[in-house]
Order: structure tokens, then C-alpha cells, then sequence
């Protein structure tokens, strides 16, 4: 099954700077099945239990929350990110456009984009979690939604049209934003067709990281995953996401007794201390980075791994602080 095409890739420089905001996902949702991999209405009521820790989770009028669902989520956590990286002041409360959530998510534009946006929210406001956390001696109990509010605000200018979409994120995952428990995705994982192979890039992405290996059970992964399909049925499915190979950064292998193994794409190297970067080229590239609004911990990456192939080809950067600020200053010319 091909990815999905990529519908917007001219982005759109005018609204909310897409063109510069990264994906990013929090490490508490990739790592527990929270939303529903079906594409009907899933109204079981879930139970998930680690030791003493116990959580609940009873569906909406319109079922659980879809692991599409969790695009808008996504979307309002890289905006807030972004914004605190460039040092401005974040909230719980996130505005923005259908168009703007849809350029960023990879979903078409028009029909009945409205209609759906305003069941996920149903969903995602709906749904109730309930949890028990020990503190020490005490034991809470607490009920929260995923999002505390969603809708949209009209105008009226002789007819009424949607002026904006509004999300109150809850205080559950404002912590993670505060706290910085947020890791960068890759934009093709809103290309991937399937709810699994999206659920099992999440799951990679958490727990395989930058590693040159991390392997799983097979029954252990589908428990990850929430599938509730039979396990020959998910093994097949593993199968086949393995063969049509399209998930971002991680190839997956499955061994005979069962044992799923993932690695990235491309194998991590050790930096040579030349590629070590001083203190003042870091300064620099920050001011730049916070300057334009820019991630600059992607914009790091992207260089090191830009540092790292030359290194590899026999071209190590003579000066790598100033080939990393002229990067930098490069990557300003070509926006």
C-alpha cells in the first residue's frame, strides 16, 4: 500500500510560519494505546494495568479517539512547542484554522473536512480517562479528558463563516509540554495510510530512538499497539508493513519465533572530535534559530547529520563552529 501523497507541498508561508514548525509528539501518548486503531466507532470501554498503576478509558457517543484524531493533538503540541522555543509566552488554549491544520496534518482541503473536525473533537472532548497514581503514601484518583474544550467561533459578515477552530489541551498534556516530554517526528508520518504502521512508527520512535537496535515480542507489540485482532491476523499485518517498507527512519524484521526488531534507516555514527561544536558557534546558531523561529535543536540535527555523511565521504569540516553557523545563515537565504 503507497504512502499517501503529499497534498500540500508548497506548504503556505503566509499562516501561523507551517513552513518552519516541527512535528512533534508527546512520550506519554506514544508510549500507552490511547486512541483506537479501527476506522468505525470502537466503543469498548479499555482497561490498561502496570503494577498498582491502573487506567480507564470509557468511549464518547462517537467511540474512542482515533489514532487520526491525534493529528490535531500533535498539531496543537508543535505549535506551543515551537512558540516556547522561540521564548514566547504558551497557554492551554490553541487557535487556528481548518486550512492551517490540514496543510500541517496532510489532509485535503474541503468537502466535508468541517464535519469530521467536529467529531474528533466530540471525541477527543468526550472520551474520559481515569487514573490511580501513587505518591507516596497517598493514591489519587483522577478523571480528565484529552482536550477540556474544542469548537469553532463564527463571524458574521452578512452570512455566518467560520472565523477560527479553538483547543483547551488538558492540563495532562500541557505538563508534558512544560516538562519538555516531547519528541520530534517526521512530517512523512502523516503520509502513512495505516492506524497500525502509524501506531508502531510512534512506538519505534519512543522507544528505539536513535539506536542501533530494539526488539520487541510480537504479542508484547500487539498489546503496545491496542490492536485487538487476532494475533495470526496482526502477524500478517506486521508482515506486510515490513514489505511495503514505507515507515519513516526505521526498517522493521521479524524472526521466525516471533521477534520483532527494529533499526534506523541509517546506522548513528561516532562524531570525530573535529565535529565537536564550541560553545560560541552554539550561541550564534541559537540567536539565529530564535531570531527567525526556527527549531534549533532540528536545525542542529540536520547539520550533524550533514557533518557526519561528509565525515563519512572523507571531507570532515575544517572549522566546525563557523561551518555551522554559515549553515545556519544559509538555511535563512533559502526560505
Amino acid at each position: 500500500m503507497p504512502l499517501l501523497p503529499d497534498r500540500h507541498p508548497q506548504k503556505d508561508f503566509f499562516i501561523l510560519d507551517i513552513s518552519d514548525v516541527v512535528p512533534k509528539d508527546d512520550t506519554a501518548s506514544m508510549e500507552h494505546p490511547l486512541f483506537s486503531l479501527a476506522t468505525k466507532p470502537d466503543m469498548r470501554h479499555l482497561v490498561y494495568q502496570n503494577g498498582e498503576n491502573k487506567l480507564e478509558i470509557a468511549p464518547s457517543i462517537l467511540g474512542l479517539p482515533t489514532i487520526k484524531d491525534k493529528d490535531i493533538l500533535i498539531f496543537c503540541i508543535s505549535q506551543l512547542m515551537h512558540r516556547k522555543n522561540r521564548g514566547e509566552k504558551i497557554g492551554k488554549r490553541v487557535r487556528f484554522s481548518a486550512r492551517e491544520l490540514s496543510i500541517a496534518t496532510n489532509r485535503p482541503i474541503g468537502g466535508n473536512h468541517y464535519k469530521r473536525l467536529a467529531q474528533a473533537f466530540k471525541r477527543l472532548q468526550g472520551t474520559q480517562f481515569t487514573s490511580s497514581i501513587r505518591t507516596g503514601n497517598k493514591r489519587e484518583m483522577r478523571i480528565f479528558s484529552l482536550v477540556d474544550q474544542a469548537g469553532f467561533v463564527m463571524q458574521e459578515e452578512g452570512e455566518w463563516r467560520l472565523d477560527y477552530c479553538e483547543v483547551v489541551l488538558s492540563d495532562w498534556f500541557m505538563r508534558a509540554i512544560e516538562a519538555n516530554e516531547v519528541v520530534t517526528i517526521s512530517n512523512d508520518y502523516f503520509r502513512l495510510r495505516r492506524p497500525l504502521e502509524r501506531r508502531i512508527y510512534e512506538i519505534a520512535r519512543k522507544h528505539c530512538g536513535e539506536q542501533k537496535k530494539w526488539q520487541i515480542g510480537l504479542a508484547n507489540l500487539q498489546n503496545k499497539t491496542g490492536s485487538n485482532a487476532p494475533l495470526k491476523k496482526f502477524r500478517l499485518n506486521i508482515r506486510q508493513i515490513i514489505a511495503d517498507d514505507h515507515m519513516p527512519f526505521y526498517r522493521m524484521e521479524l524472526t521466525a519465533d516471533d521477534l520483532v526488531i527494529f533499526r534506523p534507516r541509517k546506522a548513528k555514527t561516532t562524531l570525530a572530535p573535529a565535529i565537536t561544536l564550541p560553545d560560541w558557534a552554539e550561541e550564534k546558531a541559537r540567536g539565529i534559530a530564535r531570531e527567525k523561529g526556527w527549531d534549533y535543536h532540528a536545525l542542529r540535527a540536520n547539520w550533524m547529520e550533514f557533518a557526519r555523511d561528509e565525515s563519512g565521504k572523507g571531507n570532515p569540516p575544517q572549522n566546525a563552529g563557523a561551518a555551522f553557523v554559515a549553515y545556519c545563515k544559509k538555511q535563512d537565504s533559502l526560505r
